[in-house]
């Protein structure tokens, strides 16, 4: 291989390496970036007349509990609902128990500690004014509200 060959050699694996090291130091800054401590609002679903929480919801919970490391949480605002199939107080009831269930399931996420408010709202709200059904009402909303600390 001639010099010239080789100084283009040369040339191509710097900018390759310097390319890779870009890459890297992308990724190191996102990896090393400060939580964005912002309030996020996450929903669990439940399945018809259960208050237990899913798989999926579990996995939305610690998702959310891992975002919340390294931030304060101020508090935890719990609403449980339901649809409005069925007797009014059991459904306020079983949105209870879902609340119930929620705030359990933060806790064994290792969320940081914080105050919760809890609430239930039972099928208030789940019929739109014509008196159709509200979809999806089959949840508990999770509100954690975040700062730097």
């Amino acid at each position: 291989m001639g010099t010239k060959a080789t100084i283009v050699a040369i040339a191509a694996a710097g900018v390759a390496l310097a390319g890779c090291q870009t890459v890297r130091d992308a990724r190191d800054r996102l990896v090393k970036a400060p939580p964005r401590c912002e309030d996020q609002t996450v929903q669990i679903y439940f399945e018809p007349g259960q208050a237990e929480v899913t798989p999926e919801g579990r996995r939305v919970i610690a998702e959310a509990a891992a975002q919340a490391r390294g931030c304060a949480v101020r508090r935890v605002s719990v609403l449980g609902l339901a649809d409005a199939a069925g007797d009014p107080s059991a459904n306020l009831e079983l949105s209870k128990k879902r609340a119930q269930s929620v705030t359990a399931a933060l806790a064994q996420a290792r969320l940081p500690a914080a105050e919760f408010q809890v609430a239930a709202a039972g099928q208030q709200g789940a019929t739109t004014p014509a008196g159709q059904a509200a979809p999806l009402r089959r949840r508990a909303d999770v509100t954690l509200h975040l700062e730097r600390p």
